[in-house]
């Protein structure tokens, strides 16, 4: 991907429209990071994750800038003030906010990358809304029971947990039609990767709506 023409101008940024942008998103427990973790390894395209930036505590190993970007609330707040996010929200009203930072995203597309957001519907939503040039996919399980067959295999959630993210996913997957792809994650990770790849090569020559020019 060659951007030597685009970093000749000094002020793209002001009027980038999402080129270079891979919306990732589906219920929990679809397989989103399965192929996250595909797209990321594929020979092809050279794709980086966005990192996410959050209000919430490390857990576990979780690292800054690898995992997520953890920020106090008051930090946060400064930079959604200040406009820095491309989307945030706050999780269920419990005070905790997630959000993409423009820097994180303008950094890797200027290094040539293609920025895959793993993020959910309603950030989702509001980038594709925003950034018209930016690619959505949305992944939807086969239905329901396998849904509720991989929640309880990853043995992380309560019954109460698994109650509501079922709910939820009912929610979330009504809204996938917001998405320029719909697609069905069954056992075919390789084939969802290579359709996901065919379409942002695809995409990045044309835009979604049959726009031509540049990567921004």
């Amino acid at each position: 991907m060659d951007l030597s023409e685009d970093n000749s101008k000094s002020d793209w940024r002001a009027h980038w429209k999402g080129k270079g942008l891979v919306i990732l998103s589906g219920p929990s427990g679809v397989g989103k990071t399965t192929v996250e973790r595909h797209l990321l390894s594929n020979k092809r395209l050279p794709i980086a994750r966005s990192v996410s930036a959050t209000t919430r505590k490390p857990r576990g190993t979780e690292s800054q800038g690898v995992d997520y970007w953890f920020l106090t609330a008051a930090d946060f707040a400064t930079k959604r003030e200040a406009g820095e996010f491309l989307e945030c929200f706050e999780v269920f009203g419990r005070g905790t906010w997630y959000g993409t930072l423009k820097s994180e995203v303008f950094s890797k597309i200027s290094d040539g990358f293609y920025v895959l957001l793993n993020i959910d519907v309603q950030g989702g939503r509001k980038v594709i809304m925003e950034y018209p040039e930016a690619v959505g996919f949305f992944l939807l399980p086969p239905n329901r029971e396998e849904l509720e067959r991989r929640l309880r295999g990853r043995g992380t959630d309560s019954e109460e947990a698994i109650a509501a993210r079922l709910r939820m996913a009912e929610t979330e997957i009504a809204a996938a039609g917001a998405y320029h792809f719909q697609l069905v994650v069954d056992n075919n990770v390789g084939q969802i990767t290579e359709q996901i790849v065919q379409a942002i090569e695809a995409a990045d020559g044309t835009g979604c709506h049959g726009e031509t020019g540049s990567r921004r």
